[in-house]
């Protein structure tokens, strides 16, 4: 059989039940030799199980598992690395106190003689693997002292440096700037050509046909088809995918926009960002664009008090506020939801309906300041309804629900402080195509009751596609501003990266 027809990996009829729920439903992948081959379906779709599978974490409860023609088990991560499979899973497995040379060659350090670790040795294969990414980081550095885009990098160069024969990667771009990710891609098609085979996992699915030969949809946990990445549109698998044609994705406004009603003037935080002046109006979506570490996500967290201003006014409804932290910005109706969801957002190990009270639990307190659990549960359930979050109890812990139903738990939390001014920071990071839709049609309907809305993303056609207005940030300024009938992505970028006249 020729390189581009041996198949590598199979996987057959695989199934995997958690309480409640059925992840995995019979479903199959083949892999071949020298292959990108791209897995797609909303959140809860079966990907993220049954890359766990294949890396030896989950035990399937029936199924078939063949590698290079050979039924293999795997019992154990080790296992599964024995037989020539890595994995950079989306949530980040490295040690943040050992450096980045001790994280890269774990287990695996170059020893001398007496079996001492060869540290000379040990940085110089470091420094070597780095320059895969153009990253210039000592070798020493603790992992935790990175921005999590090197982390990111960090685990990728990990599983690449273990030479597998096929490399698993599960939204590898989430944190990566767009240097980064168009450096991964070459790797990629540089490993390719040495026979190295990848399983290729994103909701984007723009990079699915750039760097894909196949691509193969999940959808409820089932097998739904395998396609030639040449033969399909974005359209065809965005319908295989939620089993529904998407129209209108973002939706439009059918309403008026109100008055200016708030205002930012003069903000400044140490190198973050100075001199930032913006205003809001009633019922507005105002975007606000830049690349990353432009300022935008600072910008937000000011405003909301997590890292308070150390210059200028924010001004709502004619006052101006005194924000020294989240509590005063909740208290005067402004509500941020972070782009971290799972570190700063959400408190996974508790229940749904616990996380959907926190930003104001004074509300479901009696006169004995005891808490009312009726009430608390009817706000849940109408919380679980409103916002179609897919969950067997509004007792289930968060950490157990797919991305996009997190995602939509952590905007019904705000929902609840009946919110004035509502920042949303890259308020579709992570899920899928179908939960975007909802998510989009959340925020709209949110607008239209008059909330005006400051969404920070960089997803430029997220940006283009939901903004009445869009600011654009470069070096902690404010360096262009674009009406939403104007815009154009070419515009945007421009202006974001400082080409002359731009904006």
């Amino acid at each position: 059989m020729s390189m581009n027809n041996r198949i590598v990996l199979e996987v057959r009829d695989i199934v995997k039940t958690f309480p409640g729920v059925r992840a995995l439903d019979g479903v199959q992948l083949q892999l071949r030799a020298g292959e990108v081959h791209a897995v797609v379906g909303e959140n809860g779709a079966g990907k993220s199980t049954l890359m766990h599978v294949l890396g030896g974490i989950y035990k399937p409860d029936s199924g078939t598992i063949m590698v290079e023609g050979k039924r293999v088990q795997f019992d154990s991560a080790y296992d599964a690395a024995r037989h020539g499979i890595a994995v950079v899973f989306q949530e980040l497995s490295l040690a943040p106190n050992l450096s980045v040379a001790e994280n890269i060659f774990a287990n695996r350090q170059p020893v001398r003689i007496l079996g001492m670790i060869d540290y000379n040795k040990l940085y110089e294969d470091t420094r070597e693997i780095l320059k895969l990414f153009d990253l210039d980081v000592d070798p020493k550095t603790l992992v935790k002292n990175l921005p999590v885009g090197q982390q990111q990098v960090v685990e990728i160069l990990k599983a690449m440096s273990t030479k597998p024969k096929v490399l698993i990667l599960d939204e590898p771009t989430s944190s990566l700037t767009s240097v980064e990710a168009e450096l991964l891609f070459k790797n990629i098609r540089r490993l390719k050509q040495e026979g190295i085979s990848f399983i290729y996992i994103s909701h984007h699915l723009q990079e699915i046909f750039e760097i894909a030969d196949r691509v193969t949809v999940f959808r409820d946990g089932r097998y739904v088809g395998t396609r030639d990445v040449k033969d399909v549109t974005e359209e065809q698998l965005v319908q295989m995918m939620v089993g529904r044609e998407l129209v209108d994705m973002y939706g439009h406004r059918d309403y008026s926009i109100g008055e200016v009603y708030f205002s930012v003037k003069g903000a400044r935080r140490g190198k973050a960002f100075a001199d930032v002046s913006l205003s809001l109006r009633r019922g507005e979506i105002l975007g606000l664009a830049g690349l990353v570490g432009s300022g935008r996500t600072e910008l937000g967290r000011a405003i909301f008090g997590a890292e308070p201003l150390e210059q200028g006014e924010i001004i709502l409804e004619g006052k101006t506020l005194a924000v020294a932290s989240p509590k005063d910005a909740i208290e005067a109706g402004i509500g941020y939801l972070t782009e971290d969801r799972k570190a700063q957002g959400l408190f996974l190990d508790m229940a749904m309906r616990d996380n959907c009270i926190a930003p104001h639990l004074e509300t479901f307190a009696n006169q004995l300041r005891m808490m009312d659990e009726s009430a608390i549960n009817d706000f849940a359930m109408k919380c679980r309804r409103d916002f179609n979050i897919v969950t067997p109890s509004i007792k289930q812990q968060v950490r157990n629900l797919s991305g996009g139903n997190q995602q939509k738990v952590l905007l019904s939390m705000w929902m609840g402080i009946k919110p004035k001014v509502l920042i949303v920071d890259e308020p579709t990071r992570g899920v899928d195509v179908g939960a975007k839709s909802e998510i989009y049609r959340l925020l709209r309907q949110l607008a239209s009751t008059g909330v005006g809305i400051i969404m920070i993303s960089s997803d430029l056609p997220e940006v283009l596609g939901l903004s009445d207005r869009i600011l654009v940030m470069r070096e902690g300024r404010i360096v262009g501003e674009f009406s939403g009938e104007e815009a154009t992505e070419e515009k945007v970028i421009a202006c974001a990266t400082g080409v002359a006249m731009a904006c």
